[in-house]
């Protein structure tokens, strides 16, 4: 499994990536496998403000909907505009195209309570 060491990781298996003073969040490697074929990324959160932990959206596989926690407090920005046609993206490239949504950053220091790939890894025994 991929976990690169530029992101950061949440204990429900979502990454962040900061791009200057806004995030990409996504699920990883781990959790898209252990989903599997992911037919629908649903988020209706754009334009809301999200506490850490709080739930912004939901990802359906073929057997089953997982709920997507957020890592950081901010603002969704936008959903992945990709993910209505083509959800399995999520499956394919989870780290690239695959993004969920793009959030502001209200709180920078909650980035760095967030798992390191090594730490990631060492969780989900990869």
């Amino acid at each position: 499994m991929d976990f690169p060491a530029t992101l950061h990781y949440t204990k429900d298996h979502e990454w962040l990536r900061v791009e200057g003073d806004v995030a990409y969040i996504g699920i990883t490697d781990h959790a898209q496998r252990e989903l599997g074929d992911i037919v629908y990324v649903d988020v209706d959160t754009v334009d809301k403000d999200i506490a850490q932990h709080d739930v912004f959206g939901t990802v359906e596989a073929v057997k089953t909907v997982s709920d997507l926690f957020s890592p950081i407090t901010g603002t969704v920005l936008e959903v992945n505009a990709k993910l209505a046609d083509a959800p399995e993206t999520v499956n394919s490239d989870p780290y690239g195209d695959g993004w969920i949504i793009k959030m502001s950053i209200g709180n920078p220091a909650e980035i760095d309570e967030l798992m390191t790939a090594d730490a990631y890894s060492e969780l989900v025994g990869a």
